[in-house]
């Protein structure tokens, strides 16, 4: 495989939705993986991460009394630390400022999400398992 070849390829891997591609030719192995949000914080100093996970959960005022809580990068949703155990919160759970309601996956890191306001969970707006992107609303918070 010549180089002005690679560059093509890593160019249509680039401009397309593919996260994650691998080409194999005798000696050759190209592996190309794409996700930008995590790639970001993934590359960020320590002392930056830390304060992307104490920052609140990417929360937005609906209303004097309503949050929601958002995704703060891309990754798989889980609603439970394994599958076998019960989920973090259901509707109607009252929750506490910096309980853990949630987890994403990204990049084989597990990220705890945390509440960042005392309140009750009036929807969960994803489901266990689905993939989330970057701001995307997770949970329905009623302040108290």
């Amino acid at each position: 495989m010549e180089l002005e070849s690679i560059i093509k390829l890593i160019k249509a891997v680039s401009e397309s939705s593919v996260t994650n591609f691998e080409f194999e030719e005798e000696n050759i192995k190209l592996v190309l993986e794409k996700n930008i949000a995590t790639q970001m914080i993934s590359a960020a100093p320590a002392s930056i991460q830390q304060q992307i996970a104490e920052q609140s959960v990417c929360s937005q005022s609906i209303n004097e009394d309503k949050k929601i809580v958002k995704s703060i990068l891309v990754g798989v949703f889980y609603s439970a630390s394994r599958p076998e155990e019960a989920p973090f919160v259901k509707i109607g759970d009252t929750v506490k400022r910096g309980q853990i309601i949630g987890i994403i996956e990204a990049m084989k890191l597990m990220n705890e999400i945390e509440c960042d306001c005392d309140g009750i969970v009036e929807e969960i707006l994803v489901n266990d398992g689905d993939m989330v992107e970057y701001g995307q609303p997770l949970f329905r918070i009623k302040e108290v």
